[in-house]
């Protein structure tokens, strides 16, 4: 795809440039489309909500609790702050899917 800067990397212009060429909105709208998806992901995890996208993957956010550690460099004692953490988890269909590839090339 032309908006990709590396091979193997799509950008969120590539997958507006995929939504309008099979849905058949104007880039405008197929732009809007994006980024109203990404928003509210976006909103649902700010307000601690977990998302689903069955047949994608799973968000998940935890609460991790503040902890004693060392600095590698100094060997010093900190404390790391409690903080939330994000998860990502992929569904099982696509699991399979990026796999597909290399089981179909599998010898006996």
């Amino acid at each position: 795809m032309p908006n990709t800067p590396e091979v193997g990397t799509v950008v969120k212009a590539d997958l507006v440039d995929r939504v309008y060429d099979k849905v058949g909105f104007t880039r405008k709208e197929a732009a809007e489309a994006v980024e109203v998806v990404f928003e509210e992901i976006k909103n649902a995890l700010v307000r601690g909500e977990d998302v689903r996208i069955v047949g994608f993957a799973s968000f998940n956010l935890r609460d991790k609790k503040a902890r004693k550690a060392r600095n590698p460099s100094t060997g010093e004692p900190i404390v790391i702050q409690p903080r939330r953490v994000l998860s990502f988890k992929p569904s099982k269909q696509l699991l399979q899917s990026t796999n597909r590839e290399l089981d179909e090339h599998k010898t006996p």
